[in-house]
């Protein structure tokens, strides 16, 4: 086999303890005005307005926005984005969990583009770069930090929307464990098991022909050399830390091993892709209104279930770097783990309606991008029979 690989990656990305101190030098590096992106929480918080102050004493002057909102309704950005034109920013600092990052890369966009955020849903509809774009997580999951993909929800739409374009992809991203050392249990396990699914979705996505210009004709390519590594890499360090770092918030060293997965895993997804659990949670999101990790850890076991046929060797690789002693413990063993740190075990845990199946399967099944990069096919009736099982908990009918 011909080894094919692509990486893309922020032009710089710092990883450490500490390394938030180091904003100010960095953004004064990429303009003197800077427009700041978070929630009200964090804009109360003294680690973040400690950030404030390096950048004013970098000699950058600063507009904050504290608007962001979960799921990043679509007005919310544009909103944004109108209210920071007078002041003219030269770069946006997006700091906080996955949504103010989307809601920083989306504003980046629409201030340097103009228009609405509509007019750039899908793959490669973003014409150039935007504003040059810092980006600080504070929880260790979406690994928005270093993909080229906003997601935000749109009233028009029963779906959650995504704009994918390598123009997306931060700046610069410091990723600082000690931000995270305040997220409580339930949002730790919540983010950190989207982590765990995003490594495992990147590293048993499909591998497509590596015909010249795959990478600029696509977004996500599937699996490949360069994101194998990386998914690995993140599906061992949050298989080691991310119980540890819910059962006891201030071990450093499992939030280290947390927030570095979650990073390596969006290096891995953000050229690799997702898969058949992230097709599902969509629709499942928008009718139980629950987490977006949450669905997509709960339907992992059983997605993976479906896909055993086709991933053997993979799920052999994903033993040996989580320490388990064979392929076929892989499966049970995560199911455990995701049980141990809260992760509701079924469809019906989460609320879903048992006689909103058939739906949830048609608007799954609906989403090609997704279902596509699935390394097992899945037909309409075979989607049906997948959610079904996960609504039930039966994963030995989709053996």
């Amino acid at each position: 086999m011909n080894l094919f690989g692509t990486l893309r990656a922020p032009r710089e990305l710092i990883f450490g303890a500490g390394q938030r101190h180091a904003l100010g030098g960095i953004a004064a590096g990429l303009g003197r005005r800077a427009l700041i992106v978070t929630d009200t929480r964090l804009a109360a918080d003294a680690d973040f307005q400690g950030m404030l102050g390096r950048l004013e004493a970098a000699g950058l002057a600063v507009l904050l926005d504290s608007s962001t909102l979960p799921d990043v309704p679509v007005e919310c950005a544009v909103s944004s984005a109108e209210n920071a034109r007078e002041f003219k920013p030269e770069l946006v600092i997006g700091i906080g969990g996955g949504s103010c990052l989307d809601m920083a890369k989306c504003v980046a966009l629409l201030l340097a583009h103009g228009g609405r955020p509509q007019d750039y849903y899908g793959e490669h509809t973003v014409p150039g770069p935007v504003l040059p774009l810092i980006a600080i997580p504070t929880t260790a999951g979406t690994g928005s930090e270093v993909t080229p993909v906003a997601v935000l929800s749109d009233s028009e739409r029963s779906l959650k929307v995504g704009i994918s374009s390598p123009y997306l992809i931060p700046t610069v991203s410091i990723c600082d464990p000690e931000l995270t050392l305040s997220c409580p249990a339930g949002l730790t396990a919540i983010a950190g098991a989207d982590a765990l699914t995003h490594a495992i979705e990147a590293f048993t996505a499909i591998r497509r022909d590596p015909t010249p210009g795959i990478a600029q004709q696509r977004v996500f390519v599937g699996k490949n050399a360069l994101s194998d590594q990386f998914a690995l890499s993140a599906i061992a360090l949050l298989w080691q830390g991310l119980e540890a770092a819910c059962t006891n918030g201030s071990n450093h060293a499992a939030r280290e091993k947390v927030m570095l997965g979650a990073t390596l895993a969006g290096l891995a997804f953000g050229v690799a892709g997702t898969a058949a659990a992230h097709a599902i949670q969509y629709p499942v999101g928008a009718l139980t209104h629950t987490a977006h990790g949450l669905g997509v850890a709960c339907l992992m076991p059983y997605v993976m279930t479906w896909n055993k046929p086709a991933i053997g060797h993979e799920l052999a690789q994903i033993a040996d770097a989580a320490g388990l002693a064979g392929p076929e413990d892989v499966i049970p063993a995560l199911a455990a783990l995701f049980a141990r740190i809260g992760i509701p075990a079924t469809l019906r845990d989460l609320d879903l309606a048992e006689d909103r199946i058939d739906w949830v399967a048609e608007q799954s099944s609906g989403i090609a991008r997704l279902i596509q990069n699935n390394p097992r096919p899945l037909n309409p009736q075979e989607m049906r029979q997948l959610v079904a099982a996960a609504h039930s908990g039966d994963r030995a009918s989709l053996l």
